[in-house]
């Protein structure tokens, strides 16, 4: 495809994704800068594929969003179910599930650990060569081991997450996509779910030919253990476009500052979930991370942002002490996982973003 023109709005951020297309770190991308207000720039670069003929990537793409759903779907059931009374994060996590009273530790993890990724238990499992659906996992995390004490650090582990989100199931009377349903309604975010409709897969951008499952997938959860429980997981699953996640992060923000009842009703917790948790040597709050330099949020963004990224090419941040959110997806994976030159993209395009921003405030101080 042909270079993109300069964009006069966030021109160094434009010619960031330009190069990072041209470099093949991914086929294309759509980009969502904002305040608690509304968006104030939005744009797409490259395409669905490489392939020469392939559609132009436009904000109405849709991308699987991979670990965004932690942060967007699963920590705000969490943190809904909390302030309803009807799920204890103190709680230890047998009072939920079966067979998790072990002496090996397991007995003391607790909701909140499974939250700040403080569990104990392992980072990933490739339980999906083996197991399928809830009862069978189940069965499969009872029997792997633990690796720490529960609190004593912080390991990022989709097995806990996964565990959690059978929690969130059962405190919930209902399953993940039908309470992603009803957040998505009551929020108005638009195109944001699990499970997309195959009316969304010619705007959807693809993400591997997978070796497992021997195809191509388009909208079809790149996850495998996601895949493995049909779909729908508290680890990944969703998919939607970058103006849905804006929707959300607006109303993030709005939560976070106090002062928009709606907002504050359907994310009660917002506080509470964006501080950290004090594990030792973590940045982890519940579900959030948290800014460090080094992260993928870029140095300029405030010691309050919180933001999460996934594994796709997807990423967002949210800053209050700016008024400020960043939706970044792309989809990096295409044709490839083995494709990590977008990891430090996205920093920089942060770093750009913030770049464009004191530009243009220095030109139109006021």
């Amino acid at each position: 495809m042909p270079a993109s023109l300069p964009d006069p709005a966030f021109p160094l951020t434009r010619s960031v994704l330009d190069a990072a297309v041209a470099a093949h770190a991914f086929p294309g991308a759509t980009i969502e800068v904002g305040r608690a207000a509304g968006p104030i720039w939005t744009a797409a670069v490259g395409a669905l594929r490489y392939d020469a003929d392939a559609p132009a990537t436009t904000p109405e793409t849709v991308f699987d969003l991979a670990s965004l759903t932690k942060v967007i779907a699963t920590t705000s059931f969490a943190m809904r179910l909390a302030a309803a009374g009807r799920l204890d994060l103190d709680a230890p996590i047998h009072t939920r599930l079966t067979g998790w009273t072990a002496d090996d530790g397991r007995a003391d993890i607790r909701v909140r650990h499974l939250l700040d990724h403080a569990s104990g238990l392992p980072a990933h499992a490739r339980l999906w060569e083996q197991a399928r659906g809830r009862r069978a996992y189940e069965a499969a995390f009872r029997a792997l081991p633990m690796e720490a004490a529960p609190g004593t650090r912080s390991v990022y582990s989709d097995v806990g997450f996964m565990l959690l989100g059978f929690i969130l199931e059962g405190a919930a009377a209902q399953p993940l996509d039908a309470q992603m349903l009803e957040l998505a309604s009551a929020l108005a975010l638009g195109d944001l779910r699990y499970l997309p409709p195959d009316a969304w897969k010619v705007r959807t951008a693809p993400t591997e030919f997978d070796p497992w499952r021997q195809r191509l997938l388009v909208g079809e959860v790149h996850d495998e253990n996601a895949a493995a429980l049909g779909g729908v997981a508290a680890h990944a699953g969703l998919f939607g476009t970058a103006p849905a996640v804006g929707r959300f992060a607006q109303v993030v923000l709005r939560a976070m500052a106090g002062t928009d009842a709606a907002a504050t009703a359907a994310l009660p917790l917002m506080p509470l979930f964006a501080a950290k948790t004090g594990v030792p040597g973590s940045s982890r709050a519940l579900g959030w991370d948290t800014m460090l330099p080094t992260s993928s949020c870029g140095t300029r963004m405030s010691p309050r942002a919180i933001g999460h990224t996934g594994f796709t090419g997807t990423s967002l941040w949210i800053d209050p002490a700016r008024d400020l959110y960043v939706v970044l997806l792309t989809n990096r994976v295409h044709p490839t996982r083995a494709n990590d030159t977008a990891l430090p993209i996205r920093a920089r395009v942060h770093d750009a973003v913030s770049e464009d921003l004191e530009r243009d405030s220095s030109r139109h101080p006021g």
